[in-house]
This record gives structure tokens, C-alpha cells and sequence, in this order.
């Protein structure tokens, strides 16, 4: 499977319309970004497609409404995630500020979730490969 990856410009988009909060972690991802709250991906780009994670009202009132697009993979989508119309990518400023807001929501939605518990480190070896005798 290959992963595309996306452009320094789809990135600074993506940037943009991530809303500013000062709990929002956004950080690389595979070649592309995700964009976190509590440890929990709320928003993610890969390739050009913006996905986000809606309740299920949210995401059923989008994807009622608009052209949306699977997000991931196209064998293995990402399951909870909506992607967002790929015509919006080319639509300008009101498509924009129409993609922020679905981000917005987004984070509002996955902020109110349990924090993502760490992952559990396993003990360090003395990385010689065998026990010292």
C-alpha cells in the first residue's frame, strides 16, 4: 500500500484551518499531519483529504449534506472519520472557513473524550544482546 503524501502547501492549509487552541497538538504523521487534543486525533490530513472525527450526529448531517470522502487508505479507511469534500480544496476562502468549522466541531467533539492513556514502555535491555555473566 503506498501512502501518499502531502505537498508544504497542503500542509500549511491544513494548519490554518485546525482551530488555535492552546490544548491542539498538531504533528507529523507518515508523510502527512494529525492534529490532537488529549492524545486523541481529532482532525487528520493524508494526501490532499482532510478527515475529522465527529459525534454521530455531526457526522451524519455532514455526510447527508456534502460529497465526502472516505479518509485513509482507500483499502482500509480510517473508521470515524469523515473526509472532507475534496471540492473544497479548490473552492477558496468559503469552502475554507466551511472546513474550519467542521474542524472546530471536530475538536469539541473528541476534546469532551477520556484522554488517551500512554502507552506502557517495555524495560530497556543493556543492548548487549545477551545477559552480562
Amino acid at each position: 500500500m503506498e501512502m501518499p503524501k502531502a505537498t508544504e502547501e497542503e500542509k500549511e492549509r491544513f494548519r490554518r484551518l485546525v482551530p488555535d487552541h492552546p490544548g491542539v497538538v498538531v504533528k507529523p504523521m507518515f508523510g502527512n499531519l494529525g492534529a490532537f487534543v488529549n492524545g486523541n486525533m481529532f482532525a487528520g490530513l493524508f494526501g490532499s483529504t482532510i478527515g475529522v472525527k465527529l459525534s454521530e450526529e455531526d457526522k451524519e448531517l455532514l455526510e447527508s449534506s456534502e460529497r465526502t470522502v472516505p479518509f485513509g487508505p482507500a483499502d482500509r479507511p480510517m473508521g470515524g472519520y469523515t473526509g472532507l469534500p475534496e471540492v473544497w480544496n479548490e473552492e477558496g476562502d468559503g469552502d475554507d472557513t466551511r472546513a474550519r468549522a467542521w474542524a472546530g466541531k471536530a475538536l469539541d467533539y473528541v476534546a469532551a473524550l477520556p484522554p488517551k492513556e500512554p502507552k506502557a514502555r517495555a524495560p530497556r535491555t543493556s543492548g548487549r544482546g545477551k545477559a552480562a555473566r
